[in-house]
């Protein structure tokens, strides 16, 4: 029988379009569910599943989670009017936005789509596929009346997938250095200087300015869609939560330096913010460990300018050695903090450049299976192949 057993219960599975398929919010029991069944898949270098669903309120419980923030989804069939059945799930996360064109910028509502997860038993029956289905529309209006204008999700299963339910894949590229380098270049770089929790508000204070004035006056003179995710204190503290959790379980440390900063001239910085992220279920062990960089600011050249024009000597003399500088010092943490690597997403030339410099067989690699980074749009469909993604790095990860 094409069906499955719930304890002592026997059911007949629906297909994929039945009407007895819907999306709703889970239970408090049907989470719980829904993280032991993940779990096993995603607990990565914590040791018990116990400590997995510990970790798991600890991010519902931050600040851009909570009240509303994070919202849970499961699909289930309504079937059976004595007990319903949750097939798979998600979650989606609230992203503070914005949309320029022609010169006009719109805060909008977005959102982050996470921990999507099919149990094996519900394999091979489009399951997941009528759970994106349904959300991609639901998400549209979610949590806004104005409608949201984009959602974003980043793919551990190639592109095909979520591309056919209309999440565009988007340059997924970045290079990783070894935690392992040398500091072969330190001695003739700019003093880098470490970055604590306390540092980060108002420096995403000032990022969060330069992106609305530069994201402005690039589409003024460009006939694209400019859209990105403001990279809050919110949203960098969701990633210190997940840092500093298994941190503490591991090691016993929060790992306090978050970040390095050049320059001390409010204008003429560059600053990076990271975060470690441990996937190695041996503790002593490197492998895949990778301390991200979230996010890389030069205030001179604005997100705009950074990602969309071409450099010259006098960009390439000032700001390569600033950004190795950022690179060496996050390196540096890494090797102490049982990495494997440095990882930066969608590298520019003159970061290529400056990664050259800490680790001269630095290379842009393309990511075609993982973290893909992926974009449905919801505005007008006339503009929906002009959509370019500003600040296409890992803080907007989720």
């Amino acid at each position: 029988m094409n069906g499955t057993t719930n304890g002592n219960h026997s059911r007949e599975l629906p297909s994929f379009d039945s009407p007895s398929l819907m999306l709703l919010h889970p239970t408090e029991a049907e989470k719980d569910q829904q993280t032991r069944e993940n779990g096993a898949s995603w607990q990565g270098a914590l040791p018990t599943l116990e400590a997995y669903a510990r970790r798991e309120k600890h991010l519902h419980s931050q600040e851009a989670t909570v009240n509303g923030g994070l919202t849970s989804w499961v699909l289930v069939d309504n079937s059976d009017p004595n007990k319903r059945l949750a097939i798979c799930g998600c979650e989606s996360i609230r992203k503070r936005a914005l949309v320029a064109h022609e010169g006009i910028v719109k805060d909008t509502g977005a959102h982050g789509i996470g921990s999507v997860f099919c149990p094996p038993q519900y394999r091979g029956r489009n399951y997941a596929s009528r759970m994106m289905t349904d959300l991609g529309e639901t998400l549209k209006a979610w949590q806004n009346e104005k409608g949201n204008l984009f959602s974003i999700l980043y793919s551990d299963i190639g592109k095909r997938f979520y591309a056919k339910h209309g999440w565009k894949p988007f340059p997924s590229t970045h290079v990783s250095i070894p935690a392992s380098t040398p500091k072969r270049t330190s001695e003739k770089l700019p003093v880098a200087s470490p970055l604590h929790r306390e540092d980060l508000a108002l420096l995403c204070d000032i990022d969060e300015a330069l992106l609305r004035k530069r994201i402005k006056t690039i589409s003024a003179t460009n006939d694209k869609v400019f859209v990105t995710i403001i990279p809050d204190i919110q949203t960098i503290r969701w990633h210190h939560a997940r840092e500093e959790f298994v941190g503490k379980e591991l090691y016993g440390s929060t790992f306090d330096i978050k970040g390095a900063i050049v320059g001390d001239t409010v204008g003429q910085r560059a600053w990076c913010i990271w975060t470690r992220m441990w996937y190695n279920a041996d503790p002593t062990e490197t492998e895949e460990n990778t301390l991200h960089i979230l996010r890389l600011v030069i205030e001179e050249k604005d997100v705009g300018d950074w990602e969309h024009v071409k450099f010259d000597d006098a960009d390439r003399q000032r700001y390569v050695p600033m950004i190795a500088s950022l690179l060496a010092a996050a390196v540096e943490r890494a090797d102490e903090s049982v990495m494997e690597s440095v990882e930066i997403w969608n590298p520019n030339a003159l970061t290529l450049e400056a990664a050259k410099l800490v680790f001269p067989k630095a290379a842009i690699e393309d990511r075609e299976s993982e973290s893909i980074c992926s974009l449905r749009w919801y505005g007008d469909e006339k503009l929906e192949d002009s959509v370019v993604w500003l600040g296409n790095e890992k803080y907007g990860w989720c």
